[in-house]
C-alpha cells in the first residue's frame, strides 16, 4: 500500500509506487536510529571512510555537535585526541542502536555472495558481493558503467527498496535497456556547489519547519549519505592584472556572500554527513577528482564502488576517474541526500572506441571539442559512453577527466572511464595512499571492473559504437555561442566572415558588409586604442575543463614565456585572468617557474573559482564598455571554459569561444579572433619581424617535459591538508548552535521559500491544466541561462526594483547565482536573460512578454504576477533542447513560482525534464515532426491539457490531448518517464513527497 496520511490514496497508485514510497519511510526510519560510527580523519583517506548516519534525536549527540567547532562532517579537524575522546563517548549508543537495527534489518537475498577480499599479506581489505560468483555470463559482456549499477542493486537489495527484479533488468541489460525500465539506483554521495547548495540547505531548513508544523520531528530532515559541498561559484573576477588580485577578490567575494557563507557554515553544524569546503579552495569537479573521490568506499568494512551525483551538470568529470558521477537537479539531490533511491530509466550505452594517439601540438581541450561535436551528431541524449580502445593508453588521467568533463555538452549522462593502470597512477600522484591504491585495485579486479590492457579484452556488448583516431584531431575552438560549434583552427577567419554574413542565429550576427570594417577608437586611461569586430576583450584561463589539466595549463604558460622573449605583449585593455581549480595549480606554476611569463602577459591569478566560466567575468573597464556599446561592435570573449551560450560569459561580448588555455593566450597576443594562425602574424617582435602562432606554440615534448617535472605528489598533500583548516575569513565567521533556521525576513540573500506554507497531509493529486495563457513562445537551444540567469542583475529589472526597495545600493546587487536563496529575487529573474527570444515580441530579443488580455508588452515577471492575480494558469511553448545547460533547480522552481503549470516543448534537457517534474511543471513533447509552428500555433491562443485527475489513470510516457479556445487540437506525450514521477506529480513535487512520507513514521 502506498504510504500517506490519505487513507484514500492507496486505491490511486500502482504497487512499485507504493515500494518507493514505502522504501523512504523504511530508509528514513532504520537510517535516523543510526549514529554516526568514527568520522573519517579527511578524505584524502577515503579508503576507511565510514558512511556517517543520522543521530539526530540523541540529545547526548545533539549536544557533542553543537559543542565542536567545524565545518565538517562532524570532524574537529584541529584536535585529534577531542575527536577520539568525542567517539568514546557516543560509543555506547550506536552499540545499542545498532544492535537493534540488527534484528530489523531485512535480509539481502543476495547474501551468499557477500565474500572477502583478502590482503596479499594475511588479513583481509573488507567484503564486497561478488559479481563473478553469481556464475552468469551475461555480466561479463556488460558495460563497465552498468556494472556499477548492477553492484548497487545487489549490495542494496531487500525485496523492498531494491528488488531481485531490478537486479535481474541490469543483469539482462541488453535486452532491458531498449525497453526504457526503471530502475533504483542509491549513490554513495552527493555532491554541491554553492550556487545550488545555498537553495539546497534552504529547502532542507524549510522543510525542517514544515515537518515541525505537521506534528512531526523535524530531526528527520538529514542527509544520510555523505554531502560535500564547495564554495566555488561566489568569486568574480573584479580585480585582474595584478599581483594581489586573489587577496582582493576574496576580500569583495566575502563582503558580497557573508550572510550565505554564513548560512551554509550554519548547515554544515545543524545537519550531519555535510562537510563545507570554505571560499578560496578550488573548484567543485577539479577537489572532487584531485581529493574527494574515493573510487572505492570501504563503510564498516564493506567494500563498494564510489558513486555520486551533484547538483553541477559537470559533476561527470568524476567519471574519468572511474567514479560513477552525474548532474541531476537540486531537487533530486535533496531526495537523495534524505534516503530516496533515485528512480532512473535504465540507460543505453554508446562504445566509444579511442586508437591512435594525439598529434605534436594538439591539445586535450582540441580532443574534448572533437569528442563533443562527433557525440552531439551521433545523439546520446539521456545515455551513457563508455570509452575504450588501445587509445585510452595514450591518454592521461586529466585528459580523460577533461573529456568526461564536457559530458553535459555532448548531452550524455556520464563519459565514463574505467580504471585502469592510467587511474592508479593518478591516485599515487594525487597523494592516496599506497595501501589505499591497492585496496582500489585489488577491490576492483576482484568483481571484474578493472581494465588490463595487458590482458586479452572480453567483448562488450554496446547499445551502439563509434571510434575515432587520435591521430585525426585538429587544433580548434568553438562558437560564437555554443559549445558543440566546433571551428578547426586553419578555418577560424573564415568562419569568422561568414558569422558576420550570417541572418543572426546561433552561427550569425547579420552585421552589414559596409560596416565590418568598422573601427572604434577610444583612450584606454591615456593610451590610444582600438575595437573592430571580432576584437578580444575578454581572455580568460578559467573552469575544471581545462585547469584540472596540467599539460594545457604548462602549456599557456609556455605560450607566454615564448612570447615574452619575443617581446610580445597582450594590449593593456584586454581583460585577462587565469583562475586555478585548485591550489596545486599555482604550485607546479611555480615549480616551472612559467607564473611569472604568465603575470607578465596579464594572466595573474585572480582566485580559486569558477569566475568567467560561469558569468562572474567582472566589469569591463568603462573605456571599453562605451566603446562597444556605441559602436555595436561584436567583441569577443576566448576562454578555456565549458560553455559559452550567449549571453552568459559576459553581457557584451556576443562572440563567445571556447579554447585550450596555450589558445586563450594566444588570441589574448593577437588581439582578435578575426585571424588566420596560418598566414598572419600574431604581431611584431622586439627586433620588428613578424611574430607568428607557429614561433610561440610549444611541442608535445617540451610541455611533457615540464609537467614531469613540476607536477609532485607532495603538492597535492600539502593542499589538501590546508584546505581542512579553511582561512581567516571563513573562520571568523559566526553561526547560530541551533538546529533550525532563524529565518530573517528583511534578508534579501536567504528568504523562507513559500513550497510548504500551505502543505496538508494529503496530497493534492493529479490535474490537468484548463484554459491556460501562454506566458512565452519560444525556439529552439532555449537553456537554463536563459531560463534562470546566474549572471549579473540588470539595472531596470524587476529583481533589482525589488532590491533596491529594500535598501540594497545598485553595486552591492552581485548575482543572481549568489541570490538563489531568496525565492523574492529568482522569481523575478525568472526568464530575465537579457538574450531572451520570445515569438510573443516578433523578433525584438529581451526578458519581455506580451500580456495576451491587454496586448501589453511587459517584464516576464510583471505578466505572470498579473496572470496569477487574475487567476489564470500559464504554459510555455518550446523547441527542442528546451532547458540546455547547467543543472539549474531554479530554472525548474522559477517558473512554478510565476504560475507556469506545463512545459510543451519538441524536447528536453535529461536533468531539467526532471527538476520541471520535481516541481510539479507538466512536461509534454510535441508528437515527432511537429511543433508550435507547424501545428499553427502562435501562443495567442488559451490551452487546456487534458490529464486525468486519478494518477492511477495516467501512465509514464502516455499521450494526452492538448486543446485550445480557437478550435485546434493535438497528441503530446506525457515526459513522467517513470512511475516515481508519477508519484511526485500526485504530491505536488518531490520534496511534498518526501515530507508526507517522512510523516507517516
Amino acid at each position: 500500500m502506498y504510504i500517506t496520511a490519505s487513507t484514500s490514496a492507496s486505491s490511486l497508485l500502482r504497487a512499485s509506487r507504493a515500494r518507493l514510497s514505502s522504501s523512504l519511510s523504511s530508509s528514513i526510519t532504520r537510517a535516523s536510529a543510526l549514529a554516526s560510527p568514527p568520522p573519517k580523519v579527511s578524505p584524502s583517506s577515503f579508503a576507511n571512510t565510514t558512511q556517517h548516519r543520522s543521530l539526530s534525536f540523541s540529545a547526548a549527540v545533539r549536544s557533542l555537535r553543537c559543542s565542536v567547532p567545524r565545518w565538517s562532517h562532524g570532524v574537529d579537524w584541529r584536535s585529534p585526541v577531542s575527536l577520539r575522546s568525542q567517539i568514546r563517548a557516543v560509543a555506547p549508543v550506536i552499540e545499542r542502536f545498532q544492535r537493534k537495527i540488527a534484528t530489523m534489518a531485512p535480509e539481502n537475498p543476495f547474501k551468499g555472495i557477500f565474500t572477502s577480499l583478502p590482503k596479499p599479506g594475511g588479513g583481509e581489505f573488507g567484503k564486497f558481493y561478488s559479481l563473478p560468483a553469481l556464475n552468469d555470463p551475461r555480466i561479463d559482456k556488460l558495460p563497465y558503467s552498468v556494472r556499477i549499477l548492477l553492484e548497487s542493486a545487489i549490495r542494496n537489495c531487500d525485496n523492498f527498496q531494491v528488488t531481485k527484479e531490478d537486479v535481474e533488468k541490469i543483469i539482462d541489460w541488453e535486452n532491458s535497456s531498449p525497453k526504457q525500465v526503471e530502475i533504483p539506483f542509491k549513490p554513495a554521495r552527493v555532491l554541491l556547489q554553492d550556487f545550488t547548495g545555498v537553495p539546497a540547505v534552504v529547502d532542507l531548513a524549510s522543510m525542517r519547519d514544515a515537518m515541525s508544523n505537521l506534528g512531526g520531528d523535524s530531526n528527520k530532515i538529514n542527509p544520510l549519505v555523505p554531502v560535500d559541498l564547495v564554495i566555488d561559484h561566489s568569486v568574480q573576477v573584479d580585480v585582474a592584472r595584478s599581483e594581489n588580485a586573489v587577496q582582493a577578490n576574496m576580500e569583495l567575494e566575502f563582503q558580497r556572500n557573508k550572510e550565505r557563507f554564513a548560512f551554509l557554515k550554519w548547515g554544515s553544524n545543524a545537519f550531519h554527513n555535510m562537510l563545507v569546503v570554505p571560499p578560496g579552495s578550488g573548484i567543485v569537479h577539479q577537489v572532487n577528482l584531485e581529493y574527494l573521490g574515493r573510487v572505492v568506499f570501504n563503510t564498516d568494512g564493506t567494500l563498494y564502488p564510489d558513486s555520486v551525483v551533484g547538483t553541477d551538470s559537470h559533476t561527470t568529470m568524476i567519471d574519468g576517474l572511474g567514479v560513477a558521477g552525474w548532474g541531476v537537479g537540486g531537487i533530486e539531490a535533496e531526495a537523495a541526500m534524505l534516503g530516496q533511491p533515485m528512480s532512473m530509466v535504465l540507460p543505453g550505452v554508446v562504445g566509444f572506441k579511442l586508437s591512435g594517439k594525439l598529434r605534436n601540438g594538439v591539445t586535450a581541450t582540441d580532443l574534448v571539442l572533437t569528442v563533443t561535436q562527433m557525440l552531439r551528431k551521433h545523439g546520446v541524449v539521456g545515455k551513457f559512453v563508455e570509452f575504450y580502445g588501445d587509445g585510452m593508453g595514450e591518454l592521461s588521467l586529466a585528459d580523460r577527466a577533461t573529456i568526461a568533463n564536457m559530458s553535459p555538452e555532448y548531452g550524455a549522462t556520464m563519459g565514463f572511464f574505467p580504471v585502469d593502470h592510467v587511474t592508479l597512477q593518478y591516485l599515487k600522484l594525487t597523494g592516496r595512499s599506497d595501501e589505499t591504491v591497492a585496496m582500489i585495485e585489488a577491490y576492483l579486479r576482484a568483481n571484474k571492473m578493472f581494465v588490463d590492457y595487458n590482458e586479452p579484452q572480453q567483448e562488450r556488448v554496446y547499445s551502439s559504437y563509434l571510434q575515432l583516431n587520435l591521430a585525426d584531431v585538429e587544433p580548434c575552438i568553438s562558437g560564437p555561442k555554443r559549445p558543440h560549434d566546433r571551428v578547426p583552427l586553419r578555418e577560424m577567419k573564415t568562419d569568422w566572415h561568414s558569422c558576420l554574413d550570417n541572418q543572426v542565429g546561433f552561427k550569425g550576427f547579420a552585421v552589414p558588409k559596409e560596416a565590418q570594417d568598422k573601427v572604434a577608437k577610444f583612450s584606454f586611461h591615456g593610451q590610444p586604442a582600438e575595437l573592430k569586430h571580432g576584437s578580444v576583450v575578454i581572455a580568460a584561463i578559467t573552469s575544471c575543463t581545462n585547469t584540472s589539466n596540467p599539460s594545457v595549463m604548462l602549456g599557456a604558460g609556455l605560450v607566454a614565456k615564448k612570447a615574452c622573449e619575443l617581446g610580445l605583449q597582450v594590449k593593456p585593455w584586454i581583460k585577462t585572468s587565469l583562475a586555478p581549480g585548485s591550489g596545486v595549480v599555482t604550485k607546479y606554476l611555480l615549480q616551472s617557474g612559467l607564473q611569472k611569463y604568465l603575470n607578465q602577459q596579464g594572466f595573474h591569478i585572480v582566485g580559486y573559482g569558477c569566475t568567467t566560466c560561469i558569468g562572474n567575468s567582472g566589469e569591463l573597464d568603462e573605456s571599453v564598455a562605451s566603446a562597444i556599446s556605441e559602436n555595436d561592435i561584436i567583441a569577443a570573449a576566448v576562454l578555456s571554459g565549458n560553455r559559452n551560450f550567449e549571453g552568459r560569459v559576459h553581457a557584451l561580448t556576443r562572440a563567445n569561444y571556447l579554447a585550450s588555455p596555450p589558445l586563450v593566450v594566444a588570441y589574448a597576443l593577437a588581439g582578435t579572433v578575426d585571424i588566420d594562425f596560418d598566414k598572419e602574424p600574431i604581431g611584431t617582435g622586439k627586433d620588428g619581424r613578424n611574430i607568428y602562432f607557429k614561433d610561440i606554440w610549444p611541442t608535445t615534448e617540451e610541455i611533457a617535459e615540464v609537467v614531469q617535472s613540476s607536477v609532485l605528489p607532495d603538492m597535492f598533500k600539502s593542499t589538501y591538508e590546508a584546505i581542512t583548516k579553511g582561512n581567516p575569513m571563513w573562520n571568523q565567521l559566526t553561526v547560530s548552535a541551533k538546529i533550525s533556521y532563524s529565518w530573517d525576513p528583511s534578508s534579501t540573500y536567504i528568504h523562507e521559500p513559500p513550497y510548504f506554507k500551505n502543505i496538508t497531509l494529503n496530497p493534492p493529486g493529479a490535474h490537468g491544466v484548463k484554459d491556460a495563457y501562454c506566458l512565452l513562445n519560444f525556439g529552439d537551444s532555449i537553456t537554463t541561462d536563459h531560463i534562470s540567469p546566474a549572471g549579473s542583475i540588470h539595472k531596470d529589472s524587476p529583481a533589482a526594483k525589488y532590491l533596491l526597495e529594500r535598501g540594497v545600493d545598485r553595486k552591492d546587487f552581485n548575482s543572481y547565482g549568489s541570490r538563489r536563496g531568496n525565492d523574492e529575487v529568482m522569481a523575478r529573474g525568472t526568464f530575465a536573460n537579457i538574450r531572451l527570444v520570445n515569438k510573443l515580441l516578433n523578433g525584438e530579443v529581451g526578458p519581455q512578454t506580451v500580456h495576451i488580455p491587454t496586448g501589453e508588452k511587459l517584464y516576464v515577471f510583471d505578466a505572470a504576477t498579473r496572470y496569477k492575480t487574475a487567476g489564470h494558469d500559464t504554459i510555455i511553448l518550446a523547441g527542442a533542447e528546451y532547458g540546455s545547460g547547467s543543472s539549474r533547480d531554479w530554472a525548474a522552481k522559477g517558473p512554478m513560482l510565476l504560475g507556469v503549470k506545463a512545459v510543451i516543448a519538441k524536447s528536453f534537457e535529461r536533468i531539467h525534464r526532471s527538476n520541471l517534474v520535481g516541481m510539479g511543471i507538466i512536461p509534454l513533447c510535441f508528437k515527432a515532426g511537429q511543433d508550435a509552428d507547424t501545428l499553427g500555433l502562435t501562443g495567442h491562443e488559451r490551452y487546456t491539457v487534458d490529464l486525468p485527475n486519478n494518477i492511477s489513470d495516467i501512465k509514464p510516457g502516455q499521450d494526452v490531448t492538448v486543446t485550445t479556445d480557437n478550435g485546434k487540437s493535438f497528441t503530446c506525450t506525457a515526459r513522467f518517464d517513470t512511475e516515481v514521477e508519477l508519484a511526485y506529480f500526485n504530491h505536488g513535487g518531490i520534496l511534498p513527497y518526501v515530507i508526507r512520507n517522512l510523516m507517516t513514521q
